[in-house]
C-alpha cells in the first residue's frame, strides 16, 4: 500500500526551503538558528532522534493522563471488571499508536516504517506468528506435563460461553499485543536505532518489556526474566520479518494460549473465563510458581529452540533502519 506523498502535502503547504520556512527534514544549515541549539537539537535529518523519542514519550503521557480522565468519568461504576479492562487495553493502545502517527508527519516518514506496514495487515506473517506462539506455548506445557508439572481436569466451561470467551480474550489478547508490540518494538525501536543501533536497543527495550510485568499479581524473578527473553525472541523477529506483525501474531496467541486455552497462570495471573480446570504440581523452578509457566526453567528451553528455528527458517534480516528510511521516502 503506497503512503500519501508527505513532501507534496508540505510543499502545497508553502513549507519549502526555497520560501524561507525551513522544513524539518532539510539537510542544509539553519541560519535562523543559534548555532549551538542548531547543533543540539537538530542533525541533518531533522530533529534529532533522541529528542523524538523524549517527545514520543511526552506525548503518550500527556495523552495517557488525559484519556485517564475520560474513562474515569465516563466507565459506569458497575461496569463488568473485564470490559472494563479492555477499555484500558484500548486506551494503552491508542497512546502508543498516535504520537507515532503525528511524529511521522514531523519526520516526514510513512507510518509503516514503524513496524506495522497496513499492506501486511493480518497478512500471513501474523498467522504464521499466530501459529507459532500456540504451537511453542503447547510444546511448553506437553513437556511440563510428561514432567508431572501440569495436570488437566476438566473443561470450566460449557455451551455458548465458550465461544462467548474465545472471542473476548482473543480480541483482548490482540488489543494487548499491539499495544506492547508497538510501545517497546516499533516507533521507539525504530528511533532508539538510529542512536545506539538495533540490538542495543533491543536489550533495553526487552528489560523494560520485563519491568512492564513487574506490578503483574504472582509475578516472580524468573518470570520477569521470562519477559525479557520472550521480548528478545520478538525482536529477531523483528529483524528477520521487517515488521512487528510476526510479533503480534505470537504474542496474541501465546497470551490466548496461557489465558483461555490451556488455562493456566498468565504473568501470575489466573483471569476468569478460562477454558479448562487445570492445576500446576511440584517445584517452583519446574512449574513457574505463582507466576505460572513463563517462569519455568522449561520457558528458556522452548523459546531457545524457538529462536534456532526461527533463525533457521528466516535467514534474511529484512528490518530497515532510520539510515534507509530517509524523511520523505516511502515505506
Amino acid at each position: 500500500m503506497s503512503e500519501p506523498d508527505e513532501n507534496a502535502d508540505s510543499e502545497a503547504a508553502g513549507n519549502t526551503p526555497g520560501n524561507g520556512t525551513p522544513s524539518l527534514s532539510e539537510a542544509e544549515p539553519r541560519p535562523w538558528l543559534p548555532r549551538h541549539i542548531d547543533q543540539a537539537f537538530l542533525g541533518q535529518d531533522g530533529l534529532r532522534s533522541g529528542w523524538r523519542l523524549l517527545l514520543y514519550l511526552a506525548i503518550r503521557k500527556g495523552l495517557l493522563l488525559l484519556l485517564g480522565v475520560v474513562v474515569y468519568w465516563a466507565v459506569p461504576p458497575d461496569m463488568l471488571p473485564l470490559w472494563a479492562d479492555l477499555i484500558i487495553e484500548f486506551v494503552m493502545l491508542v497512546v502508543a499508536i498516535v504520537p507515532a502517527f503525528l511524529l511521522a508527519r514531523l519526520e516526514e516518514r510513512p507510518f509503516g516504517a514503524y513496524g506495522l506496514p497496513p499492506g501486511h495487515a493480518f497478512g500471513k506473517l501474523f498467522w504464521a506468528g499466530a501459529a507459532w506462539g500456540l504451537g511453542a506455548l503447547t510444546v511448553l506445557l506437553f513437556a511440563l506435563h510428561g514432567a508431572g508439572g501440569f495436570e488437566v481436569d476438566r473443561l470450566a466451561l460449557h455451551g455458548v460461553r465458550i465461544l462467548e470467551f474465545a472471542g473476548f480474550w482473543g480480541l483482548y489478547f490482540l488489543v494487548v499485543s499491539f499495544a506492547e508490540e508497538f510501545y517497546l518494538r516499533g516507533y521507539t525501536q525504530f528511533t532508539l536505532t538510529e542512536t545506539i543501533g538495533f540490538w542495543p536497543a533491543a536489550v533495553l527495550l526487552s528489560i523494560r518489556f520485563a519491568d512492564l510485568h513487574r506490578h503483574n499479581p504472582g509475578e516472580n524473578l524468573a518470570g520477569l526474566i521470562g519477559a525479557g527473553v520472550i521480548g528478545l525472541f520478538f525482536c529477531l523477529t523483528l529483524r528477520r520479518t521487517g515488521s512487528l506483525w510476526f510479533a503480534v501474531g505470537f504474542h496474541t496467541a501465546w497470551d490466548w494460549g496461557e489465558t483461555y486455552f490451556y488455562s493456566v497462570p498468565d504473568s501470575g495471573s489466573v483471569a476468569p473465563g478460562h477454558l479448562l480446570r487445570t492445576s500446576l504440581h511440584g517445584p517452583g523452578w519446574l512449574t513457574g510458581g505463582s507466576a505460572g509457566p513463563e517462569a519455568s526453567v522449561l520457558l528458556f528451553v522452548v523459546i531457545a529452540l524457538s529462536g534456532f528455528a526461527f533463525d533457521r527458517v528466516y535467514r534474511e534480516a529484512r528490518y530497515r533502519s532510520p539510515d534507509e528510511i530517509k524523511p520523505g521516502a516511502r515505506a
